[in-house]
């Protein structure tokens, strides 16, 4: 072993199934949480999750497509939450709460 790296490769059952785990956890978040920010949170963790599996597909299919589209979603994701943040800022000034039962709509 001087100075050889051994070749592992992770198999794309290995990575759907992270994937699967983690937008799972993100679904049963935002199904089941009443807190705004929890709700948020799971949310981009969904969207991390569907980025996991397309760069696993980039590599495994060996094509810059996954990636491109990872692009994409990160972007969306930035934009998500400058807005979700944004409005949830405009919630907490207005309602004493962040809590979904307690919030019908944002204006008075």
């Amino acid at each position: 072993m001087s100075g050889e790296i051994a070749n592992t490769s992770i198999p794309l059952a290995w990575f759907l199934t992270l994937s699967a785990i983690l937008f799972g956890i993100g679904l049963v978040g935002v199904l089941t949480r009443r807190n705004v920010l929890v709700i948020f949170m799971s949310v981009e963790l969904m969207m991390n999750a569907i980025s996991l599996s397309l760069l696993a597909f980039a590599r495994y299919l060996n094509s810059m497509t996954g990636q491109m589209f990872v692009i994409f979603v990160v972007t969306i994701a930035a934009a998500e939450a400058a807005i979700g943040l944004g409005l949830i800022i405009a919630l907490a000034r207005n309602k004493p709460t962040v809590d979904t039962r307690d919030v019908e709509e944002l204006k008075d």
